[in-house]
């Protein structure tokens, strides 16, 4: 319930500090993965429980849109965000960057995206969010960073990185 709090309270005082015609971007990487041999693995019950924890964090969050990339632990980690806001997972290319993030900037401004990707790709569309390179390649085993960061323009970004 702490957490729920405390991420209610900044994520709004986040979107009250910036002007409407901002975007609020969440940024996860998906939770943790099954080691079932497959390229394409869904979640493992750790994953589901970080998955069901993320939920219950947003849960006074206003959500505009879900995007994940087409594989099945990146629309896991967002599925019980889905069925709470009653919102569509949709999908985007996980090497999609600038263009892509100034088309959702535009189409949801003033409201928040959350996106779900990699530990490779997440890293990718939060610098180019912000215009420069905060962030490296998370480590493999890290699935609990949460990066939030409110945008005007692509490359402009400000950001507020959690851990969950």
């Amino acid at each position: 319930m702490k957490k729920v709090l405390s991420l209610t309270l900044l994520l709004s005082i986040t979107q009250f500090c910036f002007s409407q015609d901002q975007t609020t971007f969440i940024l996860v990487r998906h939770a943790e993965k099954a080691n079932d041999g497959t390229r394409n693995p869904p979640l493992n019950e750790d994953g589901k429980t970080r998955s069901a924890n993320l939920s219950e964090m947003l849960v006074n969050q206003d959500i505009d849109a879900l995007y994940s990339t087409p594989f099945k632990r990146t629309q896991e980690t967002l599925q019980p965000i889905a069925e709470m806001k009653n919102l569509e997972v949709q999908e985007y290319d996980p090497y999609a960057k600038g263009e892509w993030l100034a088309t959702l900037a535009e189409k949801h401004t003033g409201g928040t995206v959350m996106i779900s990707g990699h530990s490779n790709t997440i890293p990718a569309l939060a610098n180019a969010l912000l215009g420069n390179d905060t962030f490296s390649q998370f480590d493999e085993s890290d699935y609990s960073n949460l990066i939030i960061i409110v945008a005007a323009e692509v490359g402009k970004g400000k950001l507020v990185r959690l851990k969950f």
